[in-house]
């Protein structure tokens, strides 16, 4: 059975310079191995050079034929669909940013475990800790709380303690002189 013909149009060092620049590693070492097929190397041997199969070094050729270098990087993947729709999540992004009511909500900061239970709850939908922080993270959402503030301090004297002078440190360090 004669081997798969690579299209002639772009030469081997061709091939390098764009790989030379390009930024995707797969398609980077797609185009090194396509490089070397060209330049007269066994299949196998480009292919295990690029750290690939043969198989997948024959599928990248019939990609590169019909679409040239840019089809050599990976295509999008559908992925797992999401469990809440993007108005639910418009809703819980709404919801988060209102902020916890204690009366209401039981809690006075939002934790993932709090937030989880909200969720199923309200959409009926079971995130895992990590499930639902990945969420937040698309909805550009912190998982962070901020640093807690005593109610009845007193500004002024937090601002006149923070622009003391500092504390001089004598002798050498870990030792006293």
């Amino acid at each position: 059975m004669a081997a798969l013909r690579i299209r002639q149009d772009y030469s081997p060092c061709d091939l390098r310079q764009r790989a030379a620049r390009e930024r995707d590693l797969r398609a980077i070492l797609r185009l090194l191995a396509i490089a070397n097929a060209l330049e007269g190397m066994t299949r196998a041997e480009a292919a295990r050079l690029a750290g690939m199969e043969r198989q997948a070094l024959h599928d990248a050729i019939q990609r590169f034929n019909a679409e040239g270098p840019d089809g050599l990087h990976d295509r999008p993947r559908s992925g797992r669909p999401e469990h809440l729709t993007p108005g639910q999540q418009a809703a819980l992004k709404a919801h988060l940013l209102r902020g916890p009511q204690p009366e209401r909500d039981g809690v006075s900061a939002w934790r993932l475990v709090d937030l989880c239970d909200y969720v199923e709850r309200t959409y009926g939908v079971s995130y895992s800790q990590w499930g639902l922080s990945r969420v937040l993270k698309r909805l550009d959402l912190s998982r962070q709380k901020t640093r807690p503030s005593y109610p009845k301090g007193n500004p002024a004297a937090q601002a006149a303690f923070k622009k003391s002078a500092p504390i001089k440190a004598s002798g050498p360090r870990g030792g006293a002189s």
